[in-house]
């Protein structure tokens, strides 16, 4: 898949889907993935920062394979070397990681970056790296137990980057079926839902409700 195709499939759905097998009731990220890509998302970051270096590697390899069947994207957090090994569509950093720049070097011109980015003045700069990177990240939110450190950025973050990005952005952090019609409303077209996804019994059918709040 090319980086032009990659960041198409971007604007196809708007779920953006993210792993997290700690908060999945039970179940393993392949599962998890899997349910995702039947309801349609096809956007799929792998987010596992605490497991070994070669468990990361065998479990991405078989979502590589999975996504590739669904023709969606997968994109590593953070991992450079391991999105390089399993012939990711991408890789996403974070403010404290790597330079852009730098992964662009490592990586070559062929493989999205994304960039987290938590104001305004980080979205300034990320603008400044149109061309090197493809989308930023913009949150969190809410407060999300995914990052409990984090400090919310709220509503006046997110129209920032609706009115200013002048890349594809993510809206993330604490989005839930509750309150996604206010991020949709507020600017927002691609929108992060991690644990509300990952921890629901019932994964298609909880897609199906946040894509209805946002569609109504």
């Amino acid at each position: 898949m090319t980086r032009s195709e990659t960041m198409e499939l971007f604007k196809t759905f708007p779920i953006y889907g993210i792993t997290a097998e700690k908060a999945s009731l039970g179940r393993n990220n392949y599962e998890v993935v899997h349910a995702m890509l039947r309801a349609g998302i096809r956007f799929i970051q792998y987010r596992e920062k605490e497991k070994a270096g070669l468990d990361r590697y065998e479990e991405c390899v078989k979502l590589r394979g999975l996504t590739r069947e669904y023709g969606a994207a997968f994109i590593i957090d953070d991992f450079v070397d391991l999105a390089l090994a399993v012939d990711a569509d991408g890789v996403h950093i974070g403010q404290e990681d790597l330079p852009p720049a730098v992964v662009r070097k490592l990586v070559g011109e062929n493989m999205v970056i994304g960039l987290s980015t938590h104001s305004p003045e980080q979205l300034d700069r990320a603008n400044s790296l149109k061309g090197v990177i493809d989308y930023v990240g913009v949150g969190p939110v809410f407060p999300t137990m995914t990052k409990a450190s984090a400090v919310p950025v709220g509503f006046s973050y997110v129209e920032y980057a609706a009115n200013s990005s002048e890349l594809p952005f993510v809206a993330i952090g604490g989005i839930k079926e509750e309150n996604i019609s206010e991020v949709w409303e507020h600017g927002a077209r691609n929108i992060a839902v991690v644990t509300d996804i990952t921890q629901s019994e019932n994964i298609e059918q909880k897609i199906q409700n946040l894509t209805n709040n946002i569609r109504k």
